[in-house]
């Protein structure tokens, strides 16, 4: 994912990213729930705190799986003392990914891109690797911030996952961002 570490947000922020006012602003389970059924594998990719990744993994069930990614370990440190001592223990594993590459190998039916996709400085390089994890019928859902990433910018982001062999559609209706579903060609 060739991040550096001064371009994502920081684990002393987390706070601001798992919160009331936003789990009001953005309702989890129901941006989630057209996505993700049960069974379903699924990757919160930029996982943070695990504000998507608990109700992912409610809503996949016993049978499913969540893969909680993050780049800093201080984020997946904070999903595993949420989930410490309950049934998505087994449901949630962490992964820690590579300064270059996202490292997982695991074919998955749904991955979520939430406000990370413009932290990526070589956005080819991560749509091609992510053609590699998503499933033929698989989807990704992708949202990014009013503030940090204009409508050109986002725009420019689909076009490199469209040369990635990725199709671009309007994404669910989520109160000030920019949002799109990508399934692969």
């Amino acid at each position: 994912m060739t991040l550096s570490k001064t371009q994502v947000c920081p684990v002393e922020y987390s706070g601001g990213l798992d919160n009331r006012l936003r789990r009001l602003l953005y309702k989890p389970e129901k941006i989630l729930k057209p996505f993700i059924q049960r069974g379903t594998i699924a990757l919160d990719l930029g996982c943070g705190p695990g504000f998507f990744t608990i109700p992912m993994a409610e809503l996949t069930g016993s049978t499913g799986r969540v893969i909680a990614a993050d780049l800093q370990q201080g984020m997946l440190d904070k999903v595993r003392t949420k989930i410490k001592g309950t049934v998505l223990e087994k449901t949630i594993s962490l992964h820690k990914c590579g300064s270059n590459k996202i490292n997982i190998t695991e074919p998955v039916d749904f991955i979520l891109l939430f406000y990370m996709v413009h932290e990526i400085p070589d956005k080819t390089r991560f749509f091609n690797e992510i053609k590699t994890i998503i499933k033929p019928t698989g989807s990704i859902l992708i949202v990014e911030p009013p503030i940090h990433v204009a409508k050109a910018d986002f725009r420019k982001t689909l076009e490199t996952a469209e040369i990635a062999g990725f199709t671009a559609s309007s994404g669910p209706q989520i109160p000030f961002n920019k949002s799109a579903i990508l399934k692969p060609v």
